[in-house]
């Protein structure tokens, strides 16, 4: 069959009228079928997929803590890369009430070497550290680190200090910060506080952070140049929420282990440092005998997280296996 225009067909165009502009003729005699294409309607809706929220926009420090100090009490948020709080806020899980972007906000994106630490500034991106950013040891830590994260698009907005606030037990960077001992930097309008790792994350997701402080900035110790480091995580699928990860540091002196941290991230409720994998390495030689020994301490000093497809064992024997690989990648 083949189309022909109706013979009414400019007077509709011209009316702005787009029903039955063509007629189809069928092969069967006297039938006849008629499209109609009808006119797109606009849709009108103030509705969006996180809940209503008041948006501020702030262009230096002082504003932005004036600010803060103002919405806080009234569940205000920061706004940096917003990798995990604007996908909370989509599905409302997050349901904030007002929203301070920090974006525009000079010289919250340093990163620089300051007495014996690397200052990281709070809107410098994950992608930051795919090159090293010192070529002090920890440049090239941070560099074997970041692949880890997420995938390249998250890591292209996400940023070091805005997951470290967030605190995900799965993060990476708070493993990092756990195990080389950060310091963490907050201002509010009362003034600058630091805060040392071990006391700033408290939980599941939970930091020492009060509401109307804004971390500023994270300071992590240099390595001294003889520092060996080794890191490994499991996941399910490249780019998903680590099930559990180890980062190793260790420094070897006339064939014995002098300094040793073992940080474990994502098997538990927040990370840190496993006392007792440290302990078992001190003095010893960099073997597999004495590998095993804080590996299998390091699995036996976790509380583990469950959850519905993850059995405090099978987490247990990731941190195991992950500790093991982990100091053994140090020292190849």
């Amino acid at each position: 069959m083949f189309p022909t225009r109706d013979t009414a067909l400019d007077q509709q165009l011209s009316n702005g009228d787009c029903n039955d502009i063509f007629t189809f003729a069928p092969a069967q005699r006297n039938a006849s079928v008629s499209l109609r294409f009808e006119k797109p309607r606009p849709k009108v809706s103030s509705d969006v997929k996180p809940a209503p929220f008041k948006y501020y926009s702030a262009q230096t420090l002082p504003e932005t803590l004036a600010r803060l100090a103002e919405i806080a009490p009234d569940d205000g948020r920061i706004l940096a890369g917003g990798q995990s709080l604007l996908p909370a806020m989509a599905f409302r899980m997050a349901r904030p009430r007002h929203l301070l972007d920090i974006n525009r906000v000079a010289g919250l994106d340093r990163i620089a070497e300051v007495d014996g630490k690397l200052a990281i500034g709070a809107l410098v991106r994950h992608a930051a550290f795919h090159h090293a950013v010192t070529s002090n040891p920890l440049g090239r830590l941070m560099q074997a680190v970041v692949p880890h994260i997420a995938h390249y698009p998250i890591r292209a907005r996400g940023t070091f200090c805005g997951s470290l606030a967030m605190a995900d037990p799965a993060s990476e960077w708070c493993c990092v910060a756990a195990t080389l001992d950060a310091e963490l930097v907050a201002h509010s309008i009362r003034g600058q506080r630091s805060i040392e790792a071990g006391a700033f994350f408290q939980g599941f997701m939970s930091t020492d952070l009060q509401p109307d402080e804004l971390l500023t900035e994270v300071r992590l110790p240099l390595l001294t140049e003889d520092t060996r480091f080794g890191f490994q995580e499991f996941s399910r699928r490249r780019g998903d929420y680590a099930m559990s990860m180890t980062l190793a540091t260790l420094r070897v002196v006339d064939g014995s282990i002098a300094e040793a941290r073992i940080g474990v991230g994502g098997a538990e409720g927040c990370p840190r440092r496993i006392a007792e994998a440290e302990a078992a390495l001190l003095d010893q030689p960099p073997n597999l005998e004495t590998f095993q020994a804080a590996a299998n301490a390091a699995a036996a000093a976790i509380d583990p997280l469950e959850d519905a497809s993850t059995s405090a064992d099978y987490r247990r024997d990731l941190v195991q296996v992950l500790t093991l690989r982990a100091l053994q990648q140090a020292v190849a």
